[in-house]
């Protein structure tokens, strides 16, 4: 046990065993073999990071938006500057291809910082103004105060980023809970903010980082001083969240699963279509609630394109962190592999699948590149969310059944629409019921624009200053003049 790699909490600007020394053992899904520990935290340990976080509050709420913007900025270029140890700590924690990792996950981190650095100066409230006899009104805008923030385990360094950046840009502090598998990139990015923090001579209690279980969620969600609870997760857990927070009426932000259609019309390029397909459904073994996991295809051109993108993923490699010509790794933890066989495992008799459908190897989690066909609405596989390497194939017949195939699952986060018609490109933009459409392509995204969904995909928005807003609280205040 000497060799495994030990992790700990960050508390208040130090790193902290559990309180009562109990850990979690952290897994390397490329061999499913124990690297490292991490803290299982507790009650006292929940508290103490909170009362950090309330302690460090008022001094960092009234700091000024140069201030903040200074610390975010400082952040991203030590983020850009520690890169490789931040990719090392992903990889090692995740199986992700090395190269990909470095060139599609930190360019994008670093520019989601600095562009919340920039928000941190448009932090405003409405003009002022009289809109009663002898009364000015003005609008505030403030942080709303101690954050409880949990992050999913598909995209553990680039998650916490979207909880932790928006939230001090506003003002706020921050409790940070990484998944129970995927710690170690957080602890990291906690040693970076807290240098930060130390380096300009501000409370470091700004930024916590705790380890744990649902159970170390739930303590953090239910406990007195957050005024917020922020979570990017599935549904399930979304839901607890929820009603958890419910008890003392707490904020709630949900960013919760999904299962994106992807809707191919006759007049598409099939082979620029599969190649788009094929990687935004792959990308990351499907571990992404946007991926490209559940295509509509027109009748008259289904049997060619379901032939071409089969033989995409018969081409498609997964592999180790430093394979070449590698889309994927593996998935992230033997419950998930557990879960995407089952789905392949359960699939009904009219359901074919067109390639892959089992394990790759013998150790870890790798799954194969998998695409189905023949399958019908109704499905398990349709309705409930995979979040594997599995593209599934559907045929219609018109633009009105796609719409209905395509807003007929609980899920309502990203979509997609591939056809040459510009007019139809926009009827379908607006009748598909999902928070991101995208237009003959699937997957981008930037900082300015907001990424959310409706439905049982949550609510509330990351990206963009609509998520920055949504760590903010407005306040009225009239004067009588």
């Amino acid at each position: 046990m000497s060799d495994l790699r030990t992790l700990r909490n960050y508390i208040n600007g130090e790193f902290v065993d559990a309180a009562d020394g109990r850990t979690l053992d952290i897994v390397d899904p490329t061999t499913g073999e124990v690297y490292a520990t991490s803290p299982l935290s507790g009650a006292s340990d929940v508290d103490a990071a909170m009362d950090a976080a309330a302690a460090a509050f008022p001094i960092w709420r009234d700091t000024t938006p140069s201030t903040r913007q200074k610390v975010l900025l400082k952040i991203a270029d030590a983020v850009e500057t520690r890169a490789d140890e931040l990719v090392d700590a992903e990889c090692r924690n995740t199986g992700k291809p090395r190269a990909l990792t470095l060139s599609e996950e930190i360019g994008p981190m670093v520019d989601q910082i600095r562009f919340f650095a920039g928000a941190a100066r448009l932090l405003e409230g409405k003009a002022a103004g009289e809109y009663m006899d002898g009364m000015t009104s003005i609008v505030r805008r403030e942080p709303v105060g101690v954050c409880a923030q949990v992050a999913p385990w598909n995209y553990p360094m680039m998650m916490a980023v979207w909880k932790f950046a928006p939230a001090i840009a506003a003002g706020n502090t921050v409790v940070l809970k990484p998944s129970d598998t995927t710690p170690a990139s957080t602890v990291l990015l906690a040693e970076i903010i807290g240098g930060v923090l130390n380096e300009l001579e501000l409370p470091a209690g700004v930024f916590n980082v705790i380890c744990g279980d649902r159970e170390t969620g739930r303590l953090m969600v239910e406990h007195r001083i957050p005024a917020m609870a922020s979570i990017t997760g599935s549904v399930r857990a979304g839901i607890q969240v929820a009603e958890s927070a419910s008890k003392d009426v707490k904020r709630v932000h949900l960013e919760l699963g999904g299962k994106a259609p992807v809707v191919v019309f006759e007049d598409a390029d099939i082979a620029e279509a599969v190649e788009g397909i094929s990687v935004a459904g792959f990308f990351n073994a499907g571990q992404d609630c946007t991926a490209a996991t559940r295509v509509l295809v027109h009748e008259s051109i289904h049997d060619a394109f379901v032939e071409a993108l089969a033989k995409a993923a018969a081409e498609t490699r997964t592999g180790g962190v430093d394979d070449e010509d590698v889309l994927y790794g593996p998935l992230n933890n033997a419950n998930q592999l557990k879960q995407v066989s089952g789905f392949i495992e359960r699939l009904p008799e009219h359901a074919k699948v067109e390639a892959g459908g089992h394990r790759v190897g013998d150790k870890g989690f790798f799954y194969a590149p998998t695409v189905v066909s023949g399958l019908r609405q109704d499905d398990e596989i349709i309705q409930n969310e995979v979040f594997g390497p599995v593209i599934t194939v559907q045929r219609f017949t018109d633009e009105d059944q796609a719409v209905g195939y395509a807003n007929g699952v609980e899920f309502a986060l990203a979509s997609s629409v591939w056809t040459k018609d510009h007019a139809r490109a926009m009827r379908m933009s607006r009748r598909l019921d999902f928070g991101c459409v995208w237009i003959n392509t699937h997957i981008p995204l930037v900082a300015e624009m907001p990424h959310g969904g409706f439905k049982k995909s949550g609510y509330g928005k990351d990206l963009s200053s609509y998520g920055f807003e949504d760590y903010t609280r407005v306040k009225h205040v009239m004067t009588a003049i």
